[in-house]
């Protein structure tokens, strides 16, 4: 993945619209807020085997709606000036320290009830 072209492309496509005055950091959350909620939506009431072998139709919206997820997301860390590499780089490290391997090996217990 390239995302400095995707950047570039989502950037583009807000300059050609002269959308980036309503690309607020608050606006842009709330957005991805709503996306999230949309693939919330696909997902809500099917079992774990359902939602694990999903139509090809279904499958398709959900590919969208993540697409829309990472647009914001990605539209988010150029607003922020977020190298979003950098940041998930760092919070696995983070995510390392509190959930050990030996600790946490097979369980779905938050880091602090270990």
């Amino acid at each position: 993945m390239d995302i400095k072209k995707i950047n570039y492309k989502i950037e583009q496509f807000s300059i050609q619209r002269d959308w980036n005055k309503y690309h607020s950091p608050k606006n842009i959350v709330m957005a991805l807020t709503g996306e999230v909620g949309e693939l919330n939506e696909i997902f809500q009431w099917l079992t774990e085997e359902q939602s694990n072998n999903l139509p090809s139709g279904t499958k398709q919206h959900a590919k969208e709606e993540v697409a829309d997820i990472a647009i914001y997301l990605l539209k988010l860390c150029t607003k922020l000036d977020i190298d979003l590499e950098e940041a998930i780089i760092e919070k696995m490290k983070k995510n390392e320290e509190k959930y050990p391997i030996d600790k946490v090996k097979g369980s779905f217990k938050k880091y602090t009830d270990i």
